[in-house]
């Protein structure tokens, strides 16, 4: 069987600005996510004599999940951006299932988009970020 050669990594100044970059939009759509949750259960959502949990509850319980990954986001760490991407998860299934309700199915549409952005671009500085370490590392 013939030996593979790796593939070389790409330089610093390709990296950099693609980690940033990323990084950003990770932390955007994470605040996005947030906001939409927090507007969505306040204002589009009837509990008409709803006994048991208040919409502040049920907040708290639906922002749980990303206040576990905010920190080490906003932090940069890049085990919390491959754990981000495992816990996005959640809110896509809930936004693919929100999509079928004629009433709000645009909030379905928006946290699917959201949530679909928070991965890949979660996923990209996780990428990123192992090559600039190695690369700052003096692999080739």
């Amino acid at each position: 069987m013939a030996k593979r050669t790796p593939k070389p990594l790409p330089e610093l100044s390709w990296l950099e600005p693609r980690l940033r970059i990323s990084r950003i939009i990770s932390l955007a759509s994470l605040a996005g996510l947030a906001a939409l949750i927090i507007v969505w259960n306040l204002f589009f959502i009837e509990r008409p004599n709803a006994p048991g949990l208040g919409a502040a509850a049920i907040i708290c319980i639906a922002l749980f999940p990303l206040l576990i990954v905010a920190l080490g986001m906003i932090l940069g760490s890049a085990k919390t951006h491959i754990w981000a991407c495992i816990l996005i998860n959640i809110y896509f299934v809930h936004g693919v299932v929100a999509s079928f309700s004629p009433v709000q199915a645009w909030l379905g549409y928006s946290e699917t988009f959201l949530s679909v952005l928070l991965f890949s671009s979660a996923f990209m500085h996780t990428l990123w970020s192992f090559k600039h370490k190695r690369k700052l590392a003096g692999e080739v």
